[in-house]
């Protein structure tokens, strides 16, 4: 599976990266047809203290699964994306199969 990030006004570190490549990684084990996800985060200016947005584009074939959370961390936003995201592609999965 390839995972592009996208650090919009900011440089996001390798840390962060690693993060999200392991976290978004185990989306395989739900189903193996990923073909790539595109991973958008951004700062929104404001002072509400959950200004981390996290948006996640799954891309499955015949599908584009999309989720986009704000959080008080990227990493809280990514794991938000990934539960979400495991949900859609358990239900995608069973839409196949009938």
């Amino acid at each position: 599976m390839n995972i592009d990030i996208h650090a919009i006004h900011f440089t996001s570190d390798d840390e962060l990266k690693q993060f999200i490549s392991k976290r978004l990684g185990k989306l395989e084990l739900f189903f193996d047809r990923i073909i790539a996800t595109d991973v958008f985060l951004k700062v929104e200016n404001s002072s509400d203290k959950t200004n981390k947005i996290v948006e996640v584009r799954l891309q499955v074939p015949n599908e584009t699964l999309i989720v986009k959370k704000s959080a008080k961390s990227f990493e809280e936003g990514i794991d938000q994306s990934a539960d979400s995201l495991e949900r859609q592609l358990l239900k995608h999965k069973q839409k196949l199969r009938n």
